[in-house]
């Protein structure tokens, strides 16, 4: 049995982020990591949609929201220590910004 947990028990990083790694539900490809503050993850569970915090922007976006490529969320999962988030969805089109079904297309050889 899976024990429930809060958002405030969490643990979010000194700067109040946490990593949320974005997996594709049916093909298991890891699309995506992005950051996430208590106010995105509270938005990305009410509206079912993933939403992030922009380090650089230092605001709220919602994938998608320009491009079309929205992620629904199936489910959102967290690590044994409470610092990282699993989050599977189901991708509307591609995940980077390259036009890249996943931002992992590169390999170190």
């Amino acid at each position: 049995m899976r024990k429930k947990l809060t958002i405030p028990k969490l643990k979010f990083d000194k700067d109040g982020l946490i990593p949320a790694i974005i997996q594709d539900k049916k093909s298991g490809d890891v699309l995506m990591i992005a950051y996430m503050n208590k106010q995105s993850l509270k938005l990305t569970l009410k509206e079912g949609r993933t939403c992030f915090y922009s380090r650089s922007r230092k605001t709220l976006w919602r994938k998608g929201e320009t491009s079309g490529h929205v992620q629904k969320v199936k489910s959102v999962c967290y690590d044994c220590d409470k610092d990282a988030l699993l989050i599977k969805v189901v991708q509307t089109g591609v995940a980077c910004h390259t036009g890249s079904w996943s931002c992992f297309y590169r390999k170190i050889k």
